[in-house]
Order: C-alpha cells, then sequence, then structure tokens
C-alpha cells in the first residue's frame, strides 16, 4: 500500500529537474508520518518523489526517521496521457495499489486503452507482460532489447514479478461488475456477519492472480461530501474463479462493526456492510487488481506455512484451492502441486471456521500434502490457561515450523489481525535461539529473498 503525506510534500519541489521515486521501508510514527491518511492495510513500503537537486537532502531526513531506502528510480522521462511525469506517478500512487516502483513507472506509461461495453477504461496488458494460465495479451507489440552506443544489446533485468497484471481498472474508471451469488459463511451461533460474493467478470478485461486483491468503491459519499474512497479486499478464489471459467471472482468480507468510543453507539463498516449485503445482479464497483506481495512461488515441491485469522484466510483459500481441487489442476497442467501446506487458522468459536467443511475436505483428501491446526480462541485454551490464539499454535509447534522455515523450498504467509505478528515472532525467535540463530536476522534475510509474506492490518 502506497502511504504518502507530509512526508511526500516535503519532496514536491519540481524545477525541471529529473525526478526520482523512492521506496523507503522502516519509518518511525511521527508526527510527519502520522499525517500519510488511507484507511486500509498497509504493506510497510512509502514511496516518495525526490527532485534531483534534493537526493542527498531527502535521504538524511529519512535516516532521521529511521527509514531505509530499498530502491530509487527515475521517472522523470516519462510522458503519458498529456500528463506531465509527475501527474501520472500521483494517479497511481493516489490509487493505493501495491505494486513496485518499476510498475508505478510502466502503469503510468500505458498510453492505449479499450472500453468495456460502459465500463471504465482497461489499462492494457503489456505484450510482454503475459501470465501463465491467461490467453495472449492486448498488445501484440514485443520491446526491442536496448542497444548501448556501439550497437551491442544490453542485458536487461528482469523485474520481479514483470508478468503479474496491476491496475486493469483504476478508481477513476473502474469496471461496473454485477454480484452473481452472497452466501454466509459464519454457522449458526457464529459471531459476526462473513459472506462469500462472487461477481461477474465476464465483460470485463479484468485479470488476477492467487494473493492479489481488488478494490471496491462502495456508492455514495463520506461525512465530508466527497465520494467514498476504495477499499481493498483480498481475492478468495483461484485466477479461473470458483467456476473454473475465467469469468468470476470471489471475495470472503466481514460485516464491520464497532462501538463508537464517544457515544457508544453501534457503527458498521461502509464498504463491508454494502457487500454483505448485496443481491444477485447488484453492481459493484471494482478496481485492480494489486498486489505481489502474497503470491505463490513456481515451485510445485514448494512447502507452503499459512498462517491466518478470520477473512485473512482469503489468499490461503485460493491458494489450496490452486494446489489441491480437482478442477483447478485440470485446468492447470503446467501447475501440479506435489509440495507440503499447512494453514494455522485463528477464529473465535467453531461457527466461525470459514470454509470449514471445504478445509477438512482437502485434509482427508491430501493427508500427505496438506495440515490444517485451528485456534478457537474462545472454545480452546492455550498452556497458561488463557485463550488460544493463533501464535499459541505457532508457539506449541515452534520447533517444527521452525525447521520448515529454515528450507529453502519453504515459503510463509501471514493474512489477517496486526496483532498476531508479535506473538509469532516471539515463539520463532525462541525456537532460533537454541540453534544460536537471531530470528530479526534471519527473518529479513528470508524476507529478501521472497520466502516471507506479510499482509495484515
Amino acid at each position: 500500500m502506497y502511504n504518502l503525506g507530509a512526508l511526500e510534500a516535503t519532496a514536491n519541489e519540481e524545477s525541471g529537474s529529473r525526478i526520482f521515486l523512492y521506496e523507503v521501508v522502516g519509518l518511525r510514527q511521527s508526527e510527519e508520518t502520522d499525517q500519510t491518511n488511507y484507511p486500509i492495510r498497509q504493506s510497510g513500503s512509502v514511496f516518495i518523489r525526490v527532485p534531483y537537486n534534493r537526493m542527498n537532502q531527502e535521504m538524511r531526513r529519512l535516516t532521521r526517521l529511521g527509514g531505509k531506502i530499498v530502491s530509487i528510480q527515475p521517472i522523470s522521462a516519462i510522458e503519458l496521457n498529456g500528463k506531465s511525469p509527475s501527474e501520472s506517478v500521483d494517479e497511481v500512487v493516489n490509487n493505493a495499489t501495491s505494486e513496485s516502483v518499476d510498475e508505478v513507472v510502466n502503469n503510468a506509461t500505458s498510453d492505449k486503452t479499450a472500453n468495456i461495453k460502459g465500463n471504465g477504461q482497461a489499462t492494457p496488458v503489456k505484450a510482454n507482460s503475459e501470465v501463465k494460465g491467461f490467453g495472449k495479451s492486448l498488445n501484440s507489440e514485443q520491446e526491442q532489447p536496448k542497444k548501448d552506443k556501439k550497437g551491442n544489446t544490453m542485458t536487461q533485468a528482469k523485474a520481479k514479478h514483470a508478468d503479474v497484471p496491476v491496475n486493469t481498472y483504476r478508481p477513476n474508471a473502474p469496471f461496473i461488475g454485477k454480484c452473481i451469488s452472497n452466501e454466509a459463511l459464519v454457522q449458526e451461533n457464529g459471531i459476526g456477519i462473513v459472506q462469500h460474493i462472487k461477481f461477474d467478470l465476464s465483460e470485463s478485461n479484468l485479470k488476477y492472480i492467487e494473493g492479489q486483491s481488488i478494490g471496491i468503491i462502495p456508492p455514495g459519499v463520506d461525512k465530508n461530501g466527497k465520494p467514498e474512497k476504495l477499499r481493498l479486499y483480498s481475492i478468495a478464489s483461484t485466477r479461473h474463479g470458483d467456476d473454473v471459467d475465467d469469468k468470476t471472482i470471489s471475495l470472503c468480507v466481514r460485516q464491520l462493526e464497532y462501538k463508537h468510543p464517544e457515544t457508544n453507539e453501534t457503527v458498521y463498516g461502509v464498504c463491508s456492510t454494502h457487500l454483505c449485503f448485496l443481491k444477485p445482479g447488484d453492481e459493484v464497483k471494482i478496481t485492480g487488481p494489486v498486489g505481489k506481495e502474497m503470491l505463490l512461488p513456481d515451485d510445485t515441491d514448494a512447502k507452503v506455512i499459512m498462517m491466518a485469522t478470520g477473512t485473512g484466510i482469503a489468499p490461503m483459500r485460493a491458494y489450496l484451492w490452486r494446489m489441491f481441487k480437482d478442477a483447478e489442476k485440470a485446468a492447470n497442467q503446467d501447475y501440479q502441486f506435489n509440495g507440503f501446506a499447512w494453514l494455522i487458522f485463528g477464529v473465535p468459536t467453531t461457527p466461525n471456521l470459514l470454509y470449514k467443511e471445504e478445509l477438512e475436505e482437502l485434509e482427508q483428501k491430501y493427508p500427505e500434502n496438506f495440515r490444517l491446526t485451528c485456534a478457537i480462541s474462545r472454545e480452546q485454551k492455550n498452556p497458561q490457561g488463557g485463550r488460544m490464539y493463533i501464535q499459541d499454535r505457532v508457539a506449541e509447534h515452534a520447533d517444527e515450523l521452525w525447521k520448515l522455515i529454515k528450507e529453502e523450498k519453504t515459503h510463509t504467509y501471514i493474512c489477517g489481525l496486526r496483532g498476531m505478528e508479535e506473538g509469532i515472532d516471539a515463539a520463532l525467535s525462541a525456537a532460533a535461539a537454541k540453534e544460536g540463530v537471531n530470528w530479526t536476522d534471519y527473518q529479513k534475510q528470508i524476507k529478501k529473498a521472497g520466502r516471507w509474506h506479510v499482509e495484515t492490518y
């Protein structure tokens, strides 16, 4: 998630000089960073546009704030759609995507659009950015390799996940999809409302990958009289959709409900309530897809550890369906999973075990390849006699998990409430310490290697 506020404003003096985009992680909360204003989950990176003549000054300022610059990309040479480079990047950033700096630049340079039956304009997929399992891209032109001054072909570094579709539909031109079905996932006597909602994509160009998200723009205006902003939701279906026909997309949505701190009145989330009570045929504004943090490895022998709370199960469901569902296997001849997947799932009560029957079916059918461990907080006790949370399960199996995490083929995914991260780190720290390994340092290594994936909120 991009977060810009006062940080970006201080680096926004463009006097015709070259402009660079900094990707920064590790910024501490301060009066400046508190001003970043976006109501949905954050990936941890902040993107800041910096003129060339202020690069050193900005580096020193970010260092004082505890930030680390992980990449710098030049963007001033980009011109598109009749906009200045800064306008183009601002549009991408403000659309709250989860893409890399390279994607910000590449998406900002798209100069052709396709109008899909009255919906928003779809950003065309580039010919060198096709995705396995999908058809040919809209633009058939192949980019030629760049050459140096002597005419020799230059070796180009391939951007990570460059073939993943992003921002086909943007907030200012969303796709208008229709609800196909809306089914309750919480069983009788469960807590709250959680729905599995399927949308029709047959009239769109929207393609997506397991682990990505889409934006939903609810109808109406906010308290300031402005149109509601989009909210991001993790996709709960595989790239082929629940019907394996490439025509649908599904979400797992919980209706947000909380007590107002001053009036004690019950407040319901605007977008989640809108989605949870959709009826078949109702229209919804869809943007995206976005996100590259939670993608599965291509390795069919990989070991995949999944830790989820509540609706954080959404991307995990997409992974598991891709790995194990018969229809998916038939549709993915180049991806036949032979590895091991372990889901540790935290919920408050048994009726809140989302997709319970489907998960248990996979466990029974693939006992050697899939393991399900549940933490039911209001029904189970941890060793200290308190409620059993997901971090308690991780502590219970910490040595086994640590052994798996050390293997190069293992990828770990965490999705759900941010509060579980501290307990998970504590449990794995204790296990790693038995071998004299500092977990914090090791975690940084596997993050850098692309084997530790987190999306919490």
